[in-house]
């Protein structure tokens, strides 16, 4: 099984690489459409600001390319945000595969740091990618922004207030949360969406 790792203007993508490594997976890190296009399955990973990772990816066609793919695609932090419809970070129109909103975690609750970093836990999981994940179970946040609850949400997450811990529609999935990072729990994850 051959995974693209889509490589674009973001950081945080070669864990993702060592990741899939560990699992057996012949990955290969690419923006070229060929590669992207003639893979089994596609990783759209990475951590990074809206506005300027969709800059680069509509610069290379690859916000339509993405759009477009047919084969089972996970996206990962700000993946999944650019997967949304629109971003607050930096005003981004973004891909447009989830009709769902990412806004800022509001700063009014002193008690609320921001970023979100660190140990959370995921309820009311739905679909194959969270087979053998238990209720409850705790992964691995780093982010500003969040996709609101939505028909496409298929594990919540909890900080000053409900939030899309992940979506799904289709052959997308996404996760707010760093499977990459999240141990057995996130390797459990990855395992399943690369047997999906």
């Amino acid at each position: 099984m051959k995974v693209a790792i889509i490589k674009y203007n973001a950081g945080n993508i070669r864990s993702v690489c060592c990741a899939v490594g560990r699992l057996g997976g012949e990955y290969v890190l690419t923006d070229r459409p060929e590669e992207i296009l003639g893979a089994d399955k596609v990783i759209f990973p990475g951590v990074g600001h809206a506005a300027t990772s969709m800059e680069y990816l509509k610069a290379r066609g690859l916000d339509r390319l993405i759009a477009d793919l047919k084969q089972p695609t996970l996206g990962i932090c700000v993946g999944l945000q650019l997967m949304c419809r629109h971003s607050e970070e930096g005003n981004a129109d973004c891909i447009g595969i989830f009709d769902v909103p990412v806004e800022k975690f509001r700063d009014d609750d002193p008690g609320l740091k921001v970023p979100q970093m660190g140990w959370n836990d995921i309820t009311g999981l739905q679909t194959p990618l969270f087979a053998g994940i238990d209720e409850g179970a705790f992964v691995y946040y780093v982010h500003s922004y969040r996709a609101a609850l939505s028909p496409w949400t298929v594990a919540v997450t909890d900080y000053g207030g409900k939030y899309s811990a992940a979506l799904h529609r289709d052959n997308f999935w996404a996760t707010q949360f760093h499977p990459e990072k999240s141990g057995s729990v996130g390797e459990t994850i990855l395992k399943n969406f690369l047997n999906l």
